[in-house]
């Protein structure tokens, strides 16, 4: 399953994406970050990851750099929430 969708990807990326003009406001695109999710975590968790990540693009999102994470969590941690510990009166 694994390799499939892999291919599926690599396919859209070489014959899909260059037919539309670029518009990613991630770094890396959505493609390469699903591609290397599913590479790293398999199948379901890869495609979560980047199905999780579609749903953040859009225009009230100022987009960056937004790495694979490193260690797989089913949700988003809040960076908001660890500063409000840390914040000093």
């Amino acid at each position: 399953m694994k390799k499939i969708i892999l291919l599926l990807i690599t396919f859209y990326r070489k014959f899909i994406s260059p037919l539309k003009p670029p518009s990613c406001r991630f770094s890396p695109t959505c493609s390469a970050y699903t591609y290397e999710a599913v590479s790293r975590f398999g199948s379901l968790k890869g495609l979560y990851l980047g199905f999780r990540r579609i749903l953040r693009c859009h225009p009230f999102n100022p987009g960056g750099n937004d790495p694979v994470p490193e260690k797989f969590e089913f949700f988003i941690k809040n960076n908001t929430q660890k500063n409000k510990g840390s914040a000093k009166n």
